[in-house]
This record gives structure tokens, sequence and C-alpha cells, in this order.
């Protein structure tokens, strides 16, 4: 019994350790704008809906429905590329949102 609840800790650790790495990942890549500066335009308008996506994939429920909206407009907004919404969100459903912390 012990050894099952130990298994099910470290497999629930390891998913949120996976789910921050990619987040990180990610929230990098949405800043790859700021690298190339004559294509940042075209790149955010591509990046943008597949951020909005893989938001909603990562995180269900509400929390990924409004993170992949803000997330898609964060990308298209000029000049906010810089703020790591997949990290913001990622921290949020660990930390703050109530029904992910019982």
């Amino acid at each position: 019994m012990a050894q099952e609840i130990m298994t099910r800790i470290e497999t629930k650790s390891n998913l949120k350790i996976g789910k921050l790495i990619l987040s990180i990942i990610f929230d990098l890549v949405g800043m790859l704008s700021y690298v190339f500066p004559g294509i940042a335009e075209t790149t955010d308008v591509i990046w943008a809906p597949i951020s909005g996506m893989l938001l909603v994939a990562m995180y269900k429920g509400t929390t990924g429905k409004v993170a992949g909206v803000i997330g898609t407009l964060e990308e298209l907004i000029p000049f906010t590329d810089i703020i790591p919404t997949f990290t913001i969100t990622w921290f949020y459903e660990n930390y703050l949102d109530k029904k992910n912390n019982k």
C-alpha cells in the first residue's frame, strides 16, 4: 500500500516537472522572434495559434482555455513575446488553482 502511494506521488511529481520543462521550452520558442528581427511578425502570426492550441492541450479545463486565448493574444500583440505564458500557467495550475491542490 505505501509503495503504491509513493509510486503515485513520484509519477505525479515527474509529470509536473515534465510539464514545467515543456512550458519553458515553448516559452523560449515564442521568444525566438526577438532573435530574427526582420521576420518576427511572420513567425508570431504562425506561432500564435499553435501556442494557443498547445496551452489548451497541456492544461485541461477552464485554465487551458483561458490560457490558450491569452497565449494567442500575447503572441499576436507586438512586444509581448517576453511574457512566459506557458510557465505562468504551469505555476497557476500547480500552486494557485484550488481545484488542483487538494
